[in-house]
This record gives C-alpha cells, sequence and structure tokens, in this order.
C-alpha cells in the first residue's frame, strides 16, 4: 500500500513551500494567522536564518515559533525549561508551536505511600 501523499488545505508540501508567509497565514486557523500577519520577532527571524545555513539540529527557546513548511524534515531542540528535547518536524506539524512537542511537566508517577501516611502504611514494611 502506498503512503498518502500530505495535504493541507488542498495544497501539497510542494506548493505550501513556494508561498510566502502572507499567503501561507490565509491558510492557517486566524490565532496563527494574527501572528503571522504581525511579523514575526527578531529572535524567530534568526532561528529561521539558523535553521535554512545549519546542517545539525538548531537549539531554540523559541516555543511560540510556529512550525512552517519550510521546517518539514528537520529536526530542532526545543527548549523544555530544563533541557532540549529533539523535534522531528513532520508534515502534519504546518501550524503548530514548537513548544507543543517539548513538554514542560513531566507526568507524576507516585511510588508506595510513606509511613504514617494512612493507617494500612502501618503494615507496609519499610526497606
Amino acid at each position: 500500500m502506498a503512503k498518502k501523499e500530505f495535504i493541507y488545505m488542498g495544497k501539497t508540501l510542494e506548493e505550501l513551500q513556494t508561498m510566502g508567509i502572507k499567503e501561507l497565514a490565509q491558510l492557517l486557523p486566524s490565532r496563527i494567522r494574527r501572528k503571522l500577519n504581525r511579523g514575526l520577532t527578531d529572535a524567530e527571524k534568526t532561528f529561521l536564518k539558523n535553521l535554512k545555513t545549519s546542517k545539525k539540529p538548531v537549539k531554540t527557546h523559541c516555543r511560540s515559533m510556529i512550525i512552517l513548511p519550510e521546517m518539514v524534515n528537520k529536526t530542532i531542540k526545543v527548549h523544555s525549561g530544563k533541557s532540549f528535547d529533539d523535534v522531528l518536524i513532520q508534515p502534519e506539524m504546518i501550524g503548530h508551536y514548537l513548544g507543543e512537542f517539548a513538554l514542560t511537566r513531566k507526568k507524576v508517577s507516585h511510588s508506595a505511600p510513606g509511613v504514617g501516611a494512612t493507617k494500612s502504611s502501618s503494615n507496609v514494611s519499610v526497606k
């Protein structure tokens, strides 16, 4: 079975990559369209320039950067508050924020209750 071709709002990935930011913004949801129409920040412009020139993954703190078609198939190291998490950009991620893919909070996994925490915990062996 052949792999299904990626299409976003009736446009293929190649068509999206040839579009300008203003044209692309018309296809995206309103919140993202507003950000793109207002223009990118200096840090985001620097990040895009580094992404085009660099061969290895680019580190960034710009979690609010919108994933654009020119980022597809690149690895980006997004800061999660403590470390940089590798994010491989897939075509389906277009229009999302980088921060959505580098979680800032870990899942809480509780162990057994401590001694004295509950009435039944006095029966738990202390080792």
